[in-house]
């Protein structure tokens, strides 16, 4: 059971390492907050998985932080982030297609 979960942890270090690609790429910043959350999803979830194998409870308790500072980050970043003018010209886009 311990080997699946660690191959597990490893596909999701894999596909948290493919969410550098927006970041290397000079994407917007909304992507690089959707980035963000990525690594603190996946973060909190390969944690979890080798708190689970190696019985810590150490690496649990500091699961649960990441996800803690994760959630607060998203907030702070839409609190603080004012809409760009290319993101508002799509949402309107959208709803002028919709009417």
């Amino acid at each position: 059971m311990a080997d699946v979960l660690l191959a597990a942890a490893g596909i999701i270090l894999v596909t948290v390492a493919l969410g550098l690609v927006p970041i290397v790429r000079g994407a917007s910043a909304t992507d690089n907050i959707l980035a963000v959350q990525l690594f603190g999803t996946g973060g909190v979830a390969v944690l979890l998985l080798l708190g689970a194998v190696s019985g810590a409870e150490a690496i649990v308790d500091v699961a649960l932080t990441l996800a803690l500072l994760s959630a607060f980050v998203s907030v702070a970043f839409v609190k603080s982030y004012p809409a760009a003018s290319s993101d508002v010209t799509r949402s309107s886009a959208m709803y002028e297609c919709r009417a």
